[in-house]
């Protein structure tokens, strides 16, 4: 058997991290953060518990980035259905009803990562937080910022406080209330994006994750 190539070892690398992203969500989802251990995400991975470190300073940096990826990856699909557009004011709304819909639907996630966040350590500076942060720097530009060094954070600071007041233990405030004071601050319509009372009862809350992860072998894997 010949030797992998560079290339296919760097593939099976990003598999494998792929699989601890996915494996952290569904088992902090399921379990919450505290009865799920590194161990547990290494089993569900399919991964050795020594590659876990490898990837992650410890379980709160791989949580974090697995919501951030959760994040970034809800806010693109967003951005992009179909009907496509380009009209600002219509991406927003749309980031908006993301992010409030993930703190709705995922709720053990969100009040985890805002827990997290508010740790001294605060944000992990990964891949993952950085690909959220770039959509949304972008989603200030198109809604016609004129400063997004300033109101890109004034925006991510919206969000966050918006999604801690949905995800606070016993006195949450209503999704409607929150989306209402967001909307006049960015001067939208509330039929824009995703109003709630035109989503189905529940939300749209999809149990499966798989597809913000690429963990599928790439087309002509020689790694066997």
């Amino acid at each position: 058997m010949s030797p992998r190539s560079a290339s296919v070892n760097e593939e099976l690398r990003r598999r494998s991290r792929e699989r601890l992203l996915q494996a952290a969500l569904e088992l902090v989802s399921e379990r919450g953060y505290e009865a799920t251990t590194l161990g547990d995400i290494a089993d569900r991975a399919g991964s050795a518990r020594g590659l876990v470190s490898y990837y992650f300073p410890g379980k709160r940096q791989l949580v974090q980035s697995a919501v951030h990826r959760l994040m970034h990856r809800t806010l693109q699909e967003a951005l992009e259905r179909e009907p496509c557009t380009e009209d600002g004011r219509e991406r927003m709304a749309r980031a908006i009803d993301a992010i409030l819909g993930l703190a709705r639907d995922r709720t053990v996630l969100m009040r985890q990562h805002m827990a997290g966040l508010l740790q001294a350590e605060g944000f992990t500076q990964c891949p993952e937080q950085q690909r959220l942060a770039e959509l949304l720097r972008e989603t200030a530009a198109r809604h016609g910022s004129s400063d997004v060094d300033h109101d890109y954070p004034m925006l991510r600071s919206q969000l966050m406080g918006a999604v801690y007041a949905l995800v606070l233990p016993n006195v949450p405030m209503p999704l409607t209330t929150l989306r209402a004071e967001l909307f006049e601050r960015y001067r939208l319509d509330w039929g824009m994006g995703v109003p709630p009372d035109a989503e189905a009862p529940g939300g749209r809350c999809d149990a499966d994750l798989s597809r913000f992860f690429a963990t599928r072998e790439a087309t002509g894997d020689q790694s066997k």
